[in-house]
Parts: structure tokens; sequence; C-alpha cells
């Protein structure tokens, strides 16, 4: 075999193994997105389905639009905004069907811009904004503390995200002062593909009316490119271990998150 035939079956062999930190690479961008507060840029459209409740076999659609924007603070420290802006739609849940938006809550979390032992943290405000359309939200201004801790150790990413909000500025006639808790421990496996699976709890306790909603969520995320652009795609069911009354009993997740990564 001749020296120009090594050289072009060594090219045709190096066209077809992977490139090994490419692979790397969008290995750690899909642990990125498992991490509440990575300097990462993301645009996520959260997709919820739930069903059962209200007059039994009620409906609700909730679109999460949940933009992720980091802010570098110096060398040592970044600031993570985290918005969620609910889009809703439900029927037979209320004597008439429902849409518009739902209220803004925006978290500001403080975070090293360095793991140390693998851990990761965040704390700052998290703001409730009245964006809600009649009959769908509170409707009122609320804020309190925030804070996130996870770990990475290999491909196990877990952790605790937790806020509290308080009403601030009155409420609206005929209805509870906010005074809640949100608690979301999660746990992520990433897989070399890219593949990562899911486990949480996004669990709400309401100090004024005394009730919980506990739905638990699991299932599955991919990330893909398309044209160039990153893009992670992924598929979940809910199930409500806890809820108010007329709450729905169980529901689909569909993620579809646009990466932009530094």
């Amino acid at each position: 075999m001749t020296l120009r035939h090594l050289a072009s079956t060594a090219l045709i062999l190096a066209a077809a193994i992977p490139d090994a930190s490419a692979q790397q690479a969008d290995s750690d961008l899909a642990a990125q997105l498992a991490n509440p507060v990575a300097a990462l840029i993301s645009v996520p459209f959260q997709n919820n389905l739930d069903f059962g409740g209200g007059t039994g076999d009620a409906f609700r659609y909730v679109m999460n639009f949940q933009p992720v924007v980091p802010l570098t603070l110096g060398p040592d420290w970044n600031l993570i905004l985290r918005t969620i802006v609910p889009l809703q739609y439900s029927e037979r849940v209320y004597p008439d069907h429902r849409w518009g938006l739902g209220d803004t809550v925006q978290s500001f979390f403080f975070s090293p811009s360095q793991p140390v032992n693998g851990i990761t943290w965040g704390v700052g405000p998290v703001m409730l904004y009245p964006t809600a359309t009649e009959g769908i939200g509170q409707r009122q201004w609320g804020a309190g503390p925030t804070g996130v801790l996870l770990r990475q150790s290999g491909p196990w990413i877990y952790g605790a995200l937790v806020n509290h909000i308080w009403s601030m500025g009155g409420t609206p006639n005929g209805q509870e002062a906010i005074n809640a808790t949100f608690m979301q421990p999660f746990i992520n496996y990433v897989f070399p593909s890219q593949t990562t699976l899911f486990l949480n709890t996004e669990t709400t306790y309401d100090w004024s009316r005394r009730q919980w909603s506990v739905p638990i969520n699991a299932g599955v995320n991919q990330l893909v490119n398309i044209g160039g652009q990153a893009v992670q795609v992924g598929a979940g069911i809910r199930y409500f271990a806890e809820g108010p009354q007329g709450g729905p009993d169980w529901g689909l997740r569909l993620n579809l998150t646009f990466v932009f990564p530094k």
C-alpha cells in the first residue's frame, strides 16, 4: 500500500470517528442545562397538559416561557436571571373557559462562577409581578428570598431550588394574601449521548389556605443540533401526589429549549 493510500485511508477513518472533544462539549452543555444557575443563555418553552379535577374531566394547558440570562459580575461571581412567564388555558375548571397570561416570577441568583468540589449554589431575591389576565392569576405584587444548591458527581446532578413569596402592597378584594413556599428537589442523569433523565417535584405550600400541591415529574431530554442551533427537546409525565380540591390528577410535559452557549 502506498503512502497516498495510507493517507487516504486515515482521512476516511478520521471522518468516520466522532470528534471526542465535540462529544465532550455537548455532554458538558447537557449537564449545564440541568443546572439552574449555569452561566448559559437558554430559552425554554415548557408545555404542561394536566387532566382531571374540576368537574371530573377538566383540562389545563400551561406554557411557561422561561428565559435564563447570566450576567458576569467580575471574575468570581455571576448574576443569573431566571424568569417564568406562564400562558394558561383551562376547560371545565370554571363555569367558563379561561385563557390568558399568568403572574410572572423572576429570580435573581448571585452565584460563584466556579463550583467547589462539584458544588454550586446561588442565593438572591425572587419577585412576583401581577401580569395575569383577569380571572387567571392572583394579581398581587410579591417578593421574598430564593436559593439553589446542587452537586455534580460524574453524570449525576442533584440538588434543590427553594423560594418563599409574600404579598406586597395589599391584596385585591376577596383574595387571600400570598404566603407560599416553593420547593423543587431534583435529580438528573446525563449520558454521553447528551440524553438526560430527570426526576423532580415542584412542591408548593400555600400558608394562607393551608394547601399542598405536589406534582412529581419524570422524563427525558435530548440535546440535538438543528442547522447549527443547539436545541434540547424532551417529554415527561406528571403525577399529582397532593393538590387542592378540584386540582388535576396527572399530566404530560413537553420541553423545547433553545441554547446559546458562550
